[in-house]
């Protein structure tokens, strides 16, 4: 299964950031989650800018997504879970994750971290002209509300949902806090509630901390009309000491379709902004082309 050879690799990054530690802790055994489906396409919104409506006001009053945002579902239902886009012609998906909880927020405060925002990553991205999917947590956003305006401005940038605060949707998460289960839905609206005000390419998408996800959380996220992202490529990148390592990761697994994860949270990710030109490099030889993540999953 995708999910189980990707969490114990994500559940490094989620533990550490759990504790607020700046090394990284290898995670326990996990028994792998129950199967995810592929679903359907969703096209992306002919504009590419409109804003995406969550919830309205702190109440969790329903209000239901704009038509053509991508990753917008019926509200109501249990929302689908992708890991990859139609295995169809030369489109891949990279996604950089932004996590952020108290213990990092205490660790910028103390002066033990410099910053969980790597710019080199986005310096790259820019350059080359390269599209990305970003899934941000909603206390990253409020951290680095600059970075989040460069990136909205960014027409080739889309923004997406990680959670508020990191917090874990099953008791069986790495040991990663957890939010209530009264607390779920709001968590994730209160997120696109402080994403939708920076506007640029807004989306429905949204991932789980260390893809941790089980019916009762997919369940709890039926009324807010989005799509869950997994993904089926992982570099590897939490803590890694070097970047050969990341680019083997991603290269030898990536294919069309693929839905790349990486993160842009520099103290916790100090290769990946090194990695990244030769998993650029590599793609290309592969003959791949980065693209929006709704336009990987309609296959275009």
């Amino acid at each position: 299964m995708i999910r189980s050879r990707l969490r114990p690799v994500l559940g490094a990054l989620v533990v550490a950031a759990a504790l607020g530690a700046a090394g990284c802790a290898a995670p326990p055994s996990r028994a792998p989650q129950p199967p995810v489906f592929v679903a359907p396409s969703v096209p992306p919104s002919p504009g590419g800018g409109t804003p995406s409506p969550a919830l309205s006001g702190s109440t969790g009053t329903q209000r239901p997504p704009t038509v053509g945002v991508p990753g917008a579902t019926p509200t109501g239902t249990r929302p689908p879970v992708v890991d990859h886009g139609p295995r169809v012609g030369d489109r891949v998906a990279l996604t950089f994750d932004a996590d952020m909880t108290d213990g990092m927020l205490q660790n910028l405060r103390s002066g033990r971290v410099r910053s969980y925002a790597n710019l080199r990553i986005l310096d790259l991205l820019e350059r080359e002209q390269v599209p990305a999917t970003f899934f941000l947590t909603g206390k990253w956003v409020q951290r680095y509300p600059e970075v989040t305006r460069r990136i909205a401005g960014n027409p080739r940038f889309e923004l997406a949902n990680h959670t508020y605060g990191n917090l874990a949707f099953t008791g069986d998460c790495y040991d990663l806090p957890r939010v209530a289960a009264s607390g779920m839905t709001e968590d994730v609206a209160r997120t696109f509630r402080v994403l939708e005000p920076y506007g640029g390419r807004q989306t429905r998408y949204f991932r789980f901390p260390g893809l941790c996800h089980d019916r009762a959380a997919l369940d709890a996220l039926a009324p807010l009309g989005l799509t869950v992202v997994d993904g089926d490529v992982v570099s590897g990148d939490p803590f890694a000491r070097s970047w050969e390592p990341l680019v083997r990761a991603v290269l030898d697994t990536v294919r069309p379709g693929s839905i790349v994860i990486m993160h842009v949270t520099e103290a916790n990710a100090s290769m990946t902004d090194e990695a990244l030109p030769h998993v650029l490099a590599g793609l290309r030889e592969r003959g791949l082309v980065p693209a929006p993540l709704s336009e990987v999953l309609a296959g275009g």
